[in-house]
């Protein structure tokens, strides 16, 4: 069986490359890094604009520049590429800011900027499911959260504009820890040069940016004294083990079953009531289907036949295949077979997204259709938005998604990365952190059981603290922020979480 077991957000072109990678270890907690008494910054570019909010004009300062990370002699490390929103008709000091990153590892934070939360806004066709005509361009974002709170793109080192100085090497930031003390010390530089120290401050993160985010959440308050307000997870994970299957590890073909279930029906696959079968779904992965996993080879036929019949109807796959797979349905494999009968395969990072298949005789998904209809556009319409809006060349190429970053260090040997216990810990010793777990129904990149998993599976977090996790449920798949009305819900449900008297 191919294995696929490298989750990622918006992977990169390398994603196909990672299909055979190992599993990820445990992160090692990250060791105290000595810190330079004040931000060095390069010539930082403003601009003033307006953007049309709920039907207010919002004015702002966009600010798009480099801080400069350095060793405890001063000299530099390393330069990190940024772009940040500050309202500007209002008091600074203690308004909410939002610093929001992408994944990969390798990823720039495009994405989240020009799909999602920025005051500019990539245009995408339909529902997020078609191809953009060349050249893409970008709009107003009505739904940016810029009216309830500062925004700070951040672009970690090696991605985007970020870069090693010199006399560093840029693999001393590419790795679980590495990368959280860096990203760590931006925000801290950003939190001081900005006088910010008021603010009540959030962390917004997209796939491996989850991961990002544990470790920041529990760092941050821990090497800093920053206690932050908030964590966003969307559409992540902070377990690896949760989607790696492979031999040994039975636990992520359970989690990916609901996804499996919600893109069959998205397809008229299959057919019922989406949160019935989601339900059922979820009952029969904890159930069944987990003691038929257990009993390996020991399962009989007959049973093993049921526990077939009973994934077909929950997936739209013939049960001759699925007793052929061993009951074990790669997620690679389901999107090669689901609509092999038209000729299509479905998208990885957004499985609405059903193209044409270019590889009949291969049972497996050659591409992923939903990848290739956003790197195009988004890479084009951010470079355009750099240069024409806010005034900002760089003769060095902006990595969208780079696999520069790799090999990425993973933090220790002989288990799966997982940051439960970080995130876990930072809201046991801050009370008042509160956690919002965003998903996509059709995200089969970072499925959300996997999330949901984890959080159910926070064993140091007290029992009258769970109530500061809430979830929230789109159409859509990982990036679900292409589909507008997961776009206005976003909207909705973030302003709800940091800003909640302001609706």
């Amino acid at each position: 069986m191919r294995s696929t077991t490298m989750p990622l957000l918006l992977w990169l072109a390398w994603a196909a490359l990672a299909m055979g990678q190992e599993e990820k270890p445990q992160a090692a907690e990250p060791k105290p890094v000595a810190t330079a008494a004040q931000p060095k910054t390069s010539d930082d570019v403003v601009t003033d604009a307006l953007v049309t909010i709920d039907g207010k004009k919002i004015p702002y300062q966009a600010t798009t520049g480099k801080i400069t990370l350095q060793k405890e002699d001063g000299t530099p490390r390393a330069t990190m590429f940024h772009v940040s929103y500050v309202r500007s008709d209002v008091e600074r000091s203690q308004r909410p800011v939002t610093f929001a990153f992408n994944g990969g590892p390798g990823s720039s934070a495009v994405w989240l900027h020009l799909g999602a939360l920025g005051p500019r806004i990539i245009k995408m066709a339909g529902d997020g499911t078609l191809p953009v005509t060349p050249p893409a361009r970008y709009q107003n974002n009505a739904s940016s959260i810029l009216d309830v709170s500062d925004l700070v793109f951040i672009d970690p080192v090696s991605t985007g504009y970020s870069r090693a100085e010199k006399d560093t090497k840029a693999a001393e930031f590419h790795g679980v820890n590495e990368d959280v003390e860096a990203v760590a010390e931006f925000i801290r530089l950003w939190i001081t040069k900005n006088k910010r120290w008021g603010s009540p401050k959030y962390l917004l993160g997209e796939s491996y940016g989850g991961i990002r985010a544990a470790g920041l959440a529990h760092y941050l308050q821990n090497r800093f004294a920053m206690s932050l307000n908030g964590v966003i997870m969307l559409s992540t994970l902070i377990d690896f083990q949760t989607l790696s299957p492979a031999p040994g590890n039975d636990l992520a073909y359970q989690i990916f079953l609901p996804s499996y279930t919600t893109t069959a029906l998205h397809h008229q696959v299959i057919q019922g009531d989406r949160e019935a079968l989601l339900n059922r779904a979820r009952a029969f992965a904890y159930g069944p289907y987990a003691a038929a996993l257990l009993e390996g080879q020991d399962l009989s036929a007959e049973k093993k036949t049921a526990i077939a019949q009973e994934l077909a109807a929950l997936t739209g796959l013939p049960t001759k295949l699925i007793e052929e797979l061993d009951l074990r349905i790669d997620p690679t494999r389901f999107r090669g077979e689901l609509l092999k009968d038209q000729g299509k395969v479905i998208g990885r990072f957004d499985g609405r997204v059903a193209w044409n298949d270019t590889d009949r005789a291969d049972p497996y998904a050659e591409y992923d259709p939903s990848y290739s209809l956003a790197y195009g556009a988004f890479g084009t319409a951010m470079l355009d938005y750099l240069g024409q809006d806010l005034k900002w060349q760089e003769q060095q190429p902006y990595e969208i998604l780079t696999s520069k970053v790799q090999p990425w260090r993973w933090g220790a040997d002989n288990s799966y990365v997982n940051l439960t216990d970080r995130l876990s810990l930072a809201m046991r010793d801050n009370p008042k952190l509160r956690v919002l777990i965003q998903c996509g129904h059709t995200d089969l990149a970072t499925p959300p059981e996997g999330m949901l998993y984890s959080a159910r599976h926070m064993r140091q977090l007290p029992a009258d603290l769970r109530k500061n996790i809430r979830v929230a449920w789109y159409d859509g798949g990982h990036m679900f922020y292409l589909n507008p009305p997961d776009l206005k819900k976003m909207r909705v449900d973030l302003v709800d979480f940091i800003a909640p008297n302001q609706r």
